[in-house]
């Protein structure tokens, strides 16, 4: 599962993110749109003053090098237009843009140490996010996989969703869940939920058994945020899928209260039954655990799971994203089942619906069976 897309990534940046690298252009504007305006208004209106802003503006877009260089610019014009045109009021606005450009520095160099520190807390960020969202090899356990993460907060690049695909000898187990809540207890939630599948996936046969696992697990994490001091319980929606070996024409499915996923093939877009389960750490109240289902799969199928973040995404009108529709148009295409083509294009799709304003973390998993795949390419571990 390798990075999201290139067209993703350049959707959902902020626009100074995006051309940080042009950033000097700004100040650079400023300066000439100063001695423009000072050269082409009356004598009785003297803009030279405003050259204090140049240095300003480099401190709030540019580096410290930059800013001591826009500085100095400042610094040498405003003689030299003052002497072409003689509008300026007296030696206090040119101190006014020395003591500018004396202030740009300092505050130059805290902006870079601000970025500095950001830079290493989204270093942070990242670890954790390759911790739980981990990419999977080509075929592993028997499965193509490709899947997208796009975090409300995009600096953070990792919230509440979660996802992985598991080699087991039983066949390749996949999940997708959604931590109901936001920020670092979300994130707490969805890795131990993550690290409870891995291991249960791999050790437990029975679906069923998988599912008690992770009901238990998200009851212990709920009973020691308590004790931290921590007043919301936490429920996690979610689907388990099993690709079981010996069976190619079929899965099994659990479904934790979570949208029902998707199933892309020849024959069109149909829907997996919702199976009406309760989420996860809600079973106490529900009567139980929802039961493993046993579904039909054709070897040219492909299962999308995606989050609410997909499902709910709304339009500038308010207009919730129609992911149904979108599947039929792309059913139609050329390796439309392909799974690194199909995240890739409803992950646009959902970036330009919402023109790149997310308010909930965003996740897709698409899977299917792997043709010719060779006995050493599906071995667990």
């Amino acid at each position: 599962m390798p990075e999201q897309s290139a067209e993703v990534q350049q959707q959902s940046l902020p626009v100074l993110v995006r051309y940080g690298h042009r950033s000097w252009l700004v100040p650079a504007a400023l300066l000439v749109a100063v001695v423009v305006v000072d050269g082409l208004t009356p004598h009785s209106f003297a803009s030279v003053s405003w050259l204090v802003l140049v240095p300003v503006v480099a401190a709030g877009l540019c580096g410290p090098l930059l800013t001591v260089a826009f500085s100095c610019a400042s610094i040498a014009v405003y003689p030299a237009v003052d002497s072409i045109w003689a509008k300026s009021q007296g030696i206090e606005d040119f101190l006014l843009v020395i003591a500018g450009a004396a202030l740009a520095l300092p505050l130059s160099l805290a902006r870079a140490r601000a970025a500095a520190y950001v830079r290493h807390l989204q270093g942070a960020a990242e670890t954790t996010r390759q911790v739980m969202l981990r990419p999977v090899p080509h075929g592993w356990g028997g499965v193509d996989s490709a899947a997208r993460y796009l975090a409300a907060d995009v600096e953070a690049r990792v919230g509440g969703d979660f996802y992985d695909v598991v080699a087991t000898p039983f066949g390749a187990r996949v999940i997708l869940g959604d931590v109901q809540g936001k920020g670092l207890p979300a994130v707490s939630t969805a890795a131990a939920l993550v690290g409870c599948f891995r291991e249960a996936a791999f050790q437990l046969e029975d679906l069923a058994s998988v599912a008690y696992r992770l009901e238990e697990r998200l009851l212990r994490q709920n009973r020691m945020s308590a004790r931290l001091g921590e007043r919301e319980e936490r429920f996690v929606t979610a689907v388990v899928l099993w690709f079981p070996d010996g069976a190619p024409g079929e899965i099994r499915m659990v479904n934790f209260g979570h949208d029902s996923p998707h199933v892309l093939g020849p024959a069109g877009v149909r829907q997996l039954p919702s199976g009406n389960g309760a989420p996860i750490g809600l079973a106490q109240l529900a009567g139980g655990l929802p039961e493993a289902q046993r579904l039909r799969l054709a070897a040219a199928e492909t299962v999308l799971i995606v989050s609410d973040g997909v499902t709910e995404a709304r339009d500038r009108q308010g207009d919730f994203f129609d992911l149904r529709a979108h599947l039929e148009q792309l059913s139609g295409q050329p390796g439309a089942g392909d799974p690194e083509h199909l995240v890739d294009e409803v992950a646009a799709a959902v970036v330009r619906h919402t023109g790149g304003r997310r308010t909930d973390d965003t996740a897709l998993l698409a899977v299917r069976r792997s043709a010719g795949v060779s006995p050493e390419e599906t071995q667990w571990g």
